[in-house]
C-alpha cells in the first residue's frame, strides 16, 4: 500500500506545477521543494541485483540522492512504497506512437482514419504506455508528423506520456517495406513518392535523412530488408542496395544520428551491420555469423517479439485483419524469432527492449524474452542500462542514481522471482510527477494557457 505524507500530493508536479523539463535547475533565489520515496527493496538499472530498503530524494525533476535504508529527510515530501520494490521508469526503443488497434483491416484503417483521430488516439496510447511504466520511448515510424506532434505536447504539458525519442517516417525504397503505396491503385497516388520516407539510390537516402534532420528527428530508421505486414514483399530479401544502406548510416552518423534497421532477413542483417547501422531490429534470419558480426561491431539487437507474438496470434484467429499476403507471412516467420533470440542470447550480443507495438500490454516482452531463455535479470536490463545505452542517455534514463530523471516505478514482490509482475505495475512517476498510484491513475492538475494564446476570430 502506497501512503503519502506532509503536504497534499495529487499529481503536483516537484516545480511548482511546471512540468519538469530536461536538466532544469531550480532558480538559485528559491530552492525546488524536495521530495522523497522510501521503498524496502530496489533495482537501480544499472545492475539487477535486488536490493534492500532505500531513500530516494528527488529536486527539480532529477534524483539528488540514493541513501540505503529509510532515511528521514526534514522538510521533504514522503512517499511511501511499503515493502515494495522500486526500479528505475522503463525504455522501450521499438514504439510505434498510434492510435488504438481496430478491427478494421489496413487499407479501411488507411483510408477511414484521418490524422486527427489517429493523434487523438494516440494521446490516449501515450498515457496508458506510461501508467504501465514506460517512461522513455524510441518512436520507429510514424507518419504525418504524429509522433513529433506528440512529443512536443507532452514536453510542454498539455498531455501525459512518456518521453519520445522520435524517428519521422522509417526509410525505404519503391515497393519496399513501409511504401504505403504497395497494394494500392495508382490512380490513388498521383505522387510517385507521396508521403515521404520513399527513396532511390545513395543520393535520394542521403537528402531524406538531411530532411528528416531539418523536421525534428532524432533518430534515422531504415529498411533494408522486406517486411511481414507489407504487401507482396519477402523478409528474406535484401531490399536495400548496400550503397544505399551506406548512404543511410553515413549521413546519418555525420548529423550525430544514430540509425536502427528494421531487417529479417540475413544478407540485410549482415551488411546494415558491417555498415555500421546501431541496431538491428528484429533480426529473424540471423545466425552464428551474424550475431559475431554484431558483437564486434557493437550492435544492438531489438528482439521485438511482443508484436512477433500478436501478429501471429491474429494470424491464426483474424486473417482478415492483415494486408494481403500478410497472414502467410506471419505464420511462417514469427514463430522463428523466439529462437533467434535465444541463440543470440547465447552468443553474447547486445540486446535492448522493444515491443514494435502500438497497444497496450507491453511489459509482456520481458515475459517472452525470458521464455526465450533469458533471466529474468537480463530480461530487465534490456528495457533500463541497454536501452539506455542505446539511446546515448547512460546517466539519466534507465537509473536510479544521483543526476538521473526521477523516472521512478514500483511492483508488488520480486520480479527477479516472478518476471510478470512487471506486468503489474503499481506507481510510477516520471520527472518527479506521479501518474499512477496503487495501481490506480492519479489526477493532473489542469492545463493553463499563457495570455495571448490562440483566440476565436473576431
Amino acid at each position: 500500500m502506497l501512503r503519502l505524507t506532509g503536504a497534499r500530493f495529487v499529481g503536483i508536479p516537484l516545480a511548482l506545477l511546471v512540468l519538469p523539463s530536461f536538466g532544469q535547475t531550480p532558480s538559485p533565489s528559491k530552492a525546488a521543494p524536495s521530495t522523497v520515496v522510501h521503498a524496502g527493496h530496489y533495482i537501480d538499472g544499472t545492475t539487477a541485483e535486488r536490493k534492500g530498503a532505500v531513500t530516494v530524494t528527488l529536486q527539480a525533476g532529477r534524483i539528488v540522492s540514493v541513501q540505503p535504508g529509510t532515511v528521514n529527510v526534514p522538510g521533504a515530501q514522503a512517499i511511501e512504497l511499503g515493502d515494495a520494490t522500486l526500479m528505475p521508469g522503463l525504455i522501450d526503443v521499438h514504439k510505434h506512437m498510434g492510435a488504438p488497434r481496430t478491427a478494421m483491416n489496413p487499407f479501411q484503417s488507411r483510408l477511414t482514419l484521418s490524422t486527427p483521430e489517429t493523434a487523438i488516439g494516440a494521446a490516449a496510447m501515450a498515457r496508458k504506455l506510461l501508467e504501465e511504466g514506460f517512461t522513455t520511448v524510441r518512436n520507429m515510424g510514424t507518419g504525418q508528423g504524429i509522433d513529433l506532434a506528440l512529443k512536443r505536447d507532452i514536453e510542454r504539458g498539455w498531455i501525459p506520456g512518456p518521453r519520445i525519442v522520435v524517428s519521422l517516417e522509417p526509410l525505404s525504397v519503391t515497393g519496399g517495406h513501409s511504401d504505403w503505396r504497395n497494394g494500392l491503385d495508382s490512380s490513388w497516388t498521383d505522387d510517385r513518392k507521396a508521403g515521404h520516407g520513399v527513396a532511390d539510390g545513395p543520393l535520394e537516402f542521403a537528402e531524406e535523412v538531411r530532411r528528416h534532420r531539418q523536421e525534428g528527428a532524432e533518430i534515422i530508421k531504415i529498411m533494408p530488408s522486406g517486411g511481414v505486414l507489407s504487401i507482396g514483399d519477402d523478409p528474406k530479401v535484401q531490399t536495400m542496395t548496400n550503397e544505399e544502406i551506406k548512404a543511410a548510416i553515413d549521413t546519418a552518423h555525420n548529423l550525430n544520428l544514430k540509425v536502427a534497421a528494421h531487417a529479417h532477413g540475413k544478407s540485410a542483417i549482415d551488411n546494415a551491420v558491417r555498415l555500421g547501422v546501431d541496431s538491428i531490429e528484429h533480426g529473424t534470419y540471423a545466425d552464428a555469423e551474424s550475431f559475431q558480426l554484431m558483437k564486434e561491431h557493437g550492435t544492438y539487437l531489438v528482439p521485438t517479439l511482443l508484436v512477433a507474438d500478436q501478429v501471429n496470434e491474429i494470424a491464426r484467429t483474424h486473417p482478415d485483419q492483415l494486408n494481403p499476403s500478410a497472414a502467410k507471412k506471419a505464420l511462417e516467420v514469427t514463430p522463428l524469432m523466439r529462437g533467434m533470440l535465444g541463440n543470440a542470447y547465447k552468443a553474447g550480443v547486445k540486446i535492448a527492449f522493444g515491443t514494435d507495438t502500438s497497444t497496450g500490454a507491453n511489459a509482456h516482452e520481458f515475459a517472452l524474452l525470458v521464455g526465450a531463455g533469458m533471466t529474468p535479470a537480463d530480461a530487465l536490463l534490456t528495457s533500463m542500462r541497454n536501452a539506455a545505452d542505446l539511446l546515448s542517455m547512460t546517466g539519466s534514463a534507465g537509473c536510479i542514481q544521483q543526476g538521473c530523471f526521477a523516472d521512478l516505478i514500483a511492483v508488488t514482490g520480486d520480479p527477479l522471482q516472478d518476471v510478470t509482475t512487471m506486468e503489474h505495475v503499481q506507481f510510477v512517476m516520471k520527472g518527479g510527477v506521479v501518474y499512477k498510484r496503487d495501481g490506480a491513475s492519479v489526477a493532473q492538475p489542469p492545463v493553463t494557457g499563457e495570455p495571448g494564446g490562440s483566440f476565436d476570430e473576431e
